[in-house]
């Protein structure tokens, strides 16, 4: 099913711009809080009005500005899960899902709310007030009322993002195993990296309205492209670069020079380091390395990051280096002491704009 939005809407603080086009089945779009993701879905579901443009959907015009087409949210078969799942509270469980549900033949509906109740296994909270069920249940009815609805598209915003760490993680498995059956289209709106790296196979990165990167999930974190992307895909180190020749730069910012094999891409301006990628040296110094000088450090359960002062007299905080070790190494710190130096590998060096 092929998605088309081509929009703009004035908004208090940017200009939203959209334009994508879209046929896999999992879309994330991932953005800073503010950045326009929900004012985005909610031009697709009809909720919001964009100034101008076109959103097609499989062919069928949901809006054009220049035809003045603007169909209404109930008649474009695109579902919206809100962020706090927008139950009737005075309804039951029973009565919210049938509310999803436009048809006048009441045998069919009440077959069709019981499909709903066993495939989101609702069973016993037929009679329950969303007040009295849990977040989990209350998004279980929420996604039941939706897919009674048997829309083309479903939208996704933000839907874990009240949850706790423990629930949360919970949650997202069983919201992937509710949809695993479902044939239609799926956008989910996130802040959290995490979740758009699990759920989907497409990506669209938006920073200030505007979509700053586009395609394969995994592929744009591999190679984000500009340094906003890569921050919103969780890199926690950046330099500004001299390059000085095709094959040699200068980390401005930490105060060392890297020599690579391959060719340094045209427009490089930054390069971006992941935390978590770093490799200890003990001894000499080892090309492509920076001194491990100790800043501070935090130790948490499962992890131990440190930060390291880069190789200049003067600096900023910004310009400190992240190092995150997994609790598989600690044994070898334990060992060995603090590494002399932390060595970053070509391979996972981010060339960015």
């Amino acid at each position: 099913m092929s998605l088309t939005v081509k929009i703009e809407k004035h908004l208090e603080n940017f200009d939203l711009n959209i334009d994508i086009t879209e046929d896999s089945k999992r879309i994330g779009i991932l953005g800073a809080s503010g950045s326009g993701k929900s004012m985005t879905l909610k031009s697709i579901a009809g909720i919001e009005r964009p100034d101008s443009g076109r959103i097609l959907l499989d062919g069928r015009v949901l809006f054009d500005s220049s035809s003045k087409t603007d169909i209404k949210p109930q008649q474009r078969k695109v579902g919206y899960l809100f962020q706090n799942y927008a139950l009737f509270p005075k309804m039951t469980v029973a009565q919210n899902i049938a509310a999803g549900i436009h048809s006048k033949d009441k045998e069919k509906t009440k077959i069709r709310v019981n499909e709903m109740i066993a495939k989101f296994r609702l069973e016993g909270l037929e009679e329950r007030l969303p007040s009295e069920l849990s977040g989990g249940q209350q998004q279980r009815v929420a996604l039941a009322r939706i897919m009674a609805y048997e829309p083309d598209v479903i939208l996704l915003d933000e839907p874990f993002s009240a949850l706790d760490v423990y629930l949360k993680d919970r949650m997202q498995e069983e919201l992937m195993e509710m949809l695993s059956g479902y044939t239609g289209t799926v956008i989910m709106v996130s802040h959290s990296r995490d979740e758009i790296y699990r759920f989907s196979d497409r990506l669209l990165i938006i920073d200030q309205g505007r979509v700053i990167n586009h395609g394969n999930t995994k592929e744009i974190f591999r190679n984000p492209g500009t340094r906003s992307a890569a921050k919103l895909t969780g890199c926690k180190n950046f330099s500004s670069v001299m390059v000085l020749d095709d094959h040699t730069l200068r980390a401005e910012d930490w105060g060392i020079t890297l020599k690579l094999s391959g060719s340094i891409p045209e427009d490089t301006t930054f390069i971006g380091y992941r935390a978590h990628e770093f490799v200890p040296v003990w001894g000499e110094r080892k090309e492509n390395c920076i001194r491990f000088e100790l800043s501070s450090k935090a130790e948490l359960q499962f992890e131990k990051n440190y930060y390291v002062k880069p190789e200049r007299e003067k600096y900023d905080r910004d310009s400190v280096i992240t190092w995150f070790v997994q609790r598989n190494m600690w044994e070898e710190l334990d060992k060995k002491g603090l590494p002399d130096y932390l060595q970053l590998k070509e391979s996972d060096i981010l060339f960015l704009k």
